[in-house]
């Protein structure tokens, strides 16, 4: 197994501990700015859910069953994903028919628009305005980032986007963070990365980013792994922690 240098997990720490813990301003000063994009950026995690209860529903699979399920796939490869799914479906629907079902149902749920985590806007066009070097680094595949990203009119802002079909290894595995940094021609250590779940923040204290967590959807009590990652309430909250300011109004 694995060993990475940066990790070490010392447990189980609750959001609000979390929360207090990391109340105060680092002196640090990123070089670079990383960011994960579903629920992260763009938020499509509850669409996500919400779509998977009603294929499952269709099936005959309630929310109880379907919901964890669904938690337990947030920030995961495609591949490992698919295999989630089609281990949880298997007798009711193949993976091939899961994924035509899912890939229809997005783009209805996203045909008007593609909706977007609190301060998102606002943080992410402050701080392009400030010449900030920033990289998206996602599990989804690069295609599809690509195409939400630009449709939520955010693409423009980055500099790069690092996708899960483009990367020699995923999330939990530093390799993508590890990309982002060099994408910028910088050491991680130099990066503030910014994620929700427990997959990516791993990701990113492996690489040795400066890494903030911003939870979204989990299952409810349940506390962070306690990695020595920033937790903040959302992404204007995370890159005030930096030093960095954007204007007030929330979009």
């Amino acid at each position: 197994m694995k060993k990475w240098p940066n990790t070490v997990c010392k447990g189980l720490i609750t959001l609000d501990d979390a929360l207090m813990r990391t109340s105060l301003q680092t002196h640090q000063t990123p070089k670079g700015f990383l960011f994960d994009m579903d629920g992260l950026l763009l938020d499509t995690e509850r669409l996500g859910l919400k779509l998977f209860a009603q294929i499952c529903a269709e099936l005959d699979i309630g929310p109880e069953r379907s919901d964890p399920v669904f938690l337990s796939l947030i920030g995961g490869s495609k591949a490992v994903n698919s295999a989630k799914v089609a281990e949880f479906l298997h007798g009711r629907l193949d993976i091939d028919g899961f994924e035509r079902a899912w890939v229809a149902g997005k783009a209805t749920l996203l045909a008007d628009a593609i909706p977007l985590r609190p301060y998102v806007r606002e943080v992410i066009t402050g701080l392009a305005a400030q010449g900030t070097r920033m990289v998206v680094v996602t599990s989804t595949v690069g295609a599809v980032a690509r195409h939400e990203l630009d449709q939520a009119g955010l693409l423009p802002h980055f500099h790069h986007v690092i996708a899960g079909d483009e990367v020699t290894a995923n999330k939990p595995d530093p390799a993508p963070y590890l990309q982002g940094a060099a994408a910028l021609g910088l050491d991680p250590k130099d990066c503030a990365a910014f994620e929700d779940s427990d997959t990516g923040i791993t990701a990113a204290i492996r690489a040795g980013c400066m890494a903030v967590q911003i939870p979204d959807l989990r299952t409810p009590n349940t506390p962070l792994p306690n990695l020595g990652q920033r937790v903040a309430r959302d992404l204007r909250h995370a890159v005030e922690m930096f030093g960095m300011t954007v204007t007030s109004k929330q979009a």
